[in-house]
């Protein structure tokens, strides 16, 4: 995969449930024995989660174990203060979107009504739900 991606904690989640369309979810595959990353925003966000049954949460353990973790500096906080203040949309999303434009990554995430608001400032955004 030529193209770099970053995952948002909301794709993940549908990865790892299985709930993506087939066509996503090979995509997701082929991602994530490639090249998977993710925030720490996202980390922090499938790792808080108390599931119903022990096993998931190790499923979850072990996609993060497998994927590169980008941790935030000051480019990003900057990117993340003027996203947040052009768009308002909520924090750690700002900071996803953010941690994407100053890698050059394409964001994959489902959560269209918040990132189809950063794409006019630069944002590369696609939603594995409707883009296969």
């Amino acid at each position: 995969m030529g193209q770099k991606y970053l995952i948002d904690t909301c794709a993940v989640i549908k990865y790892l449930d299985e709930l993506l369309p087939p066509e996503a979810l090979c995509f997701m595959d082929a991602l994530v024995d490639d090249d998977s990353k993710v925030s720490f925003i996202t980390k922090i966000e499938l790792l808080v989660w108390n599931p119903p049954i022990a096993e998931d949460i190790k499923v979850r353990e072990e996609f993060l174990a497998g994927s590169e973790i980008h941790y935030i500096n000051d480019d990003i906080i900057e990117g993340a203060i003027h996203i947040r203040k052009t768009t308002n949309i909520k924090l750690p999303d700002a900071v996803i979107a953010a941690t994407a434009m100053h890698n050059n990554y394409i964001l994959l995430s489902t959560n269209e009504n918040d990132f189809n608001k950063v794409v006019p400032m630069g944002l590369k955004y696609l939603n594995p739900e409707t883009a296969f």
